[in-house]
């Protein structure tokens, strides 16, 4: 009993000996990372004529990491067997590809221009610690130290998702490679901390809504025509999309303003998109065996949001101006895992709480609260760029005040609010009762919430965005989706009172979830776009939108942007491609780590598998130790009281 108990406590991935090996760079390789310096960062000067070398050789780089992070997940035995064989085998060969990489970056600067100086300092990487493993027995509880409502204790909070047992170590999740329990916190334990500047007597207090839907029509890829323009799964994760419809790594500027759109006003085809949500139910999805999906530790049901807002808010202190068509932003950091949260830029909240909000947390939404995700967008523009080489020092937040940077003006602030009906995941087990969740994210960035991130390329109609500023400027409320409140609910607006009870929306009940072929575990399903249920809602689940008006707003909406936050980032992502690297007889990659994509080769947008899946979706296994031990809890306790009944009979006999 007491080794099926201590199995049961410390079941989390790989186990044992092996949850305690070491590699050659002395950390534990069971929830292991690779971090690796940002060279795009470092790249704030990139002549034009560069550009396009040096994005897809920055892809390249991205396109290295996450095979070497693929191969350090794999290779535990090895490690176990051989100290120097993460060193020898994946950090040494990773850091010659990087080398001869940023060699080819700096000379395509150099042609051009004055050459890139201290870039060969960027070659190399390490293992890093993830933070995954569990704790010694009898430390921790969850990853805030609180318990979910209604449930016990996790012990260690670092149980893997859906009690599968990946070869991962404690990294968790369907794929191995996130999240775990200590990604999650308990949203009624937060403390209110929204905090909005005070609105100034030349402060453009006005409000504009765009209303694009929330995907249903299921348009994905993987690229990231922004940070990856001509790369094949730039991204190594998933998008949603809405608004425009030509997205994908290739459009072209005529593409874009040519496109189909999804938003109510033909006026908008402006792109707005940003990482899938997928809960962790084993599901098959349309990339389970793709690049970008489950080939890269993107595993689970795609979750389609319930609702989806789209506002563009004032400056607190002085008038806005009109974006520049085809402007390029994107917040928040895909890589803040390992570089940091200097840019992060992502919040998470539930329904009825969103006076709280979280940075580097998932929410545990009580009954009846959804989970909310929300970015706030850069305000201020530099007056000339409409993108830059790190595709974020034309663009920067606004101070506490509301004041832009010296030589930036103040542009409608896009406000992105996404909503989604996903159950609170069961963290005592693991997530086996109702799966975890989390956004998609490049392989070695683990799923942490601190990564989400969202993209926006302004393709306004120009009279549209003249409107727009004319709006905002006189205080008043208008667009296509001006009269649409939040999931159909009295909003709540910074500055009032925080609710004590979640927001109930007008749903009905929720019913408990069914088991499908497709989703083995219980729990919310997070059914496919196009399906209805509780993961995914099929359609738009919004009503019908009353005409927008040109009444001047009561006292404004105050913005709550991230005064005194620094510039946020997202950094490029990658592609193989035909030069460098180690190849065997036949021509091919043989260590793994990626070769270089010659400039002007065509490229397949499709993205297709270029190794079999690694990352299927299994159903809970039975008869492991840890597994055994959870099974003989019901058989030991109906043991006990029968013991403590022989004693009472005993003791009556006596008496």
């Amino acid at each position: 009993m007491a080794a099926n108990v201590y199995a049961s406590a410390t079941d989390g991935g790989s186990g044992g000996e092996s949850a305690q090996t070491r590699s050659g760079t002395g950390v534990r390789t069971a929830g292991a990372t690779i971090d690796c310096p940002d060279v795009g960062t470092k790249l704030t000067s990139v002549p034009e004529q560069a550009r396009t070398e040096v994005d897809k050789e920055l892809a390249l780089l991205d396109e290295q990491i996450a095979k070497a992070y693929q191969r350090l997940s794999e290779s535990a035995q090895q490690i176990q067997q051989d100290s120097g064989f993460a060193d020898n085998a994946i950090m040494n060969p990773l850091k010659e590809k990087r080398g001869a990489t940023l060699e080819r970056i700096a000379i395509a600067i150099d042609r051009v221009g004055d050459r890139p100086q201290g870039l060969d300092a960027l070659a190399a990487c390490t293992v890093r610690d993830s933070g995954n493993q569990a704790p010694e027995q009898g430390e921790g509880q969850d990853g805030d130290g609180q318990e979910q409502p209604g449930e016990e204790q996790d012990q260690g909070g670092q149980e893997q998702g859906n009690g599968q047992e990946q070869g991962q170590g404690n990294n968790g999740g369907q794929a191995g490679n996130g999240p775990v329990a200590a990604d999650f916190a308990d949203i009624t334990g937060v403390q209110p901390n929204v905090n909005s500047p005070r609105q100034k007597g030349n402060a453009s207090r006005g409000t504009f809504a765009t209303s694009c839907g929330v995907n249903e029509n299921g348009l994905f890829n993987s690229d990231n025509i922004i940070a990856a323009p001509g790369v094949t799964n730039g991204a190594h994760h998933f998008h949603d999309y809405v608004g425009n419809q030509a997205n994908n790594a290739f459009a072209s500027d005529q593409d874009l303003a040519n496109a189909e759109t999804s938003c109510d006003d033909q006026g908008d085809k402006s792109s707005y998109y940003w990482p899938v949500l997928r809960v962790q139910n084993g599901t098959q999805e349309q990339d389970a065996n793709s690049p970008g999906g489950g080939i890269e530790g993107n595993a689970g049901a795609i979750v389609t949001p319930k609702q989806v807002t789209l506002n563009f808010e004032g400056n607190p202190r002085d008038k806005v101006t009109a974006m520049p068509r085809l402007l390029r932003i994107i917040t928040g950091d895909a890589k803040a895992f390992v570089n940091g949260t200097a840019n992060a830029n992502a919040s998470w909240s539930c329904t009825g709480f969103e006076d709280r909000q979280l940075k580097d947390k998932y929410p545990l939404c009580p009954k009846g609260s959804d989970v909310v995700r929300s970015f706030k967008f850069q305000s201020c523009w530099d007056g000339r760029n409409i993108d830059s080489a790190n595709h974020r020092t034309h663009v920067a937040f606004a101070d506490a005040s509301g004041a832009c940077p010296s030589g930036f003006r103040p542009i409608p602030q896009l406000v992105q609010r996404i909503v989604y009906d996903v159950d609170a995941p069961s963290l005592r087990d693991g997530g086996r009762t109702t799966p975890l969740f989390a956004v998609d994210s490049f392989p070695e960035q683990l799923h942490k919430p601190v990564t989400d991130h969202g993209d926006f390329i302004n393709v306004f109609d120009e009279d549209l965005m003249g409107e727009m500023v004319d709006c905002i400027n006189e205080g008043r409320k208008c667009g296509a989706g001006a009269g649409a409140e939040p999931g159909g609910e009295p909003s709540q607006q910074p500055g009032e009172e925080p609710s004590q009870e979640p927001t109930k929306t007008p749903e009905a009940p929720q019913e408990q979830p069914t088991r499908t072929p497709d989703a083995p575990q219980d729990g919310n399903a997070g059914g496919k776009p196009g399906d209805t249920g509780n993961g995914g809602k099929g359609g738009k689940d919004e009503a019908a939108k009353p005409p927008a008006t040109d009444k001047p707003a009561p006292e404004p909406e105050p913005s709550d942007s991230p005064a005194g936050e620094a510039e946020v980032y997202a950094t490029p992502s990658a592609k193989s491609g035909e030069q460098d690297g180690a190849k065997d007889g036949s021509g091919e990659d043989s260590d793994g780590l990626g070769q270089s994509q010659a400039v002007g080769t065509a490229t397949s947008a499709a993205a297709t598998p270029a190794t079999p899946p690694r990352t299927e979706p299994q159903a809970v296994g039975s008869g492991s130790l840890a597994e055994t031990g959870a099974q003989l809890w019901p058989a030991a306790a109906g043991a006990v009281l029968v013991m403590a009944g022989f004693v009472v009979l005993r003791r009556a006999r006596r008496s």
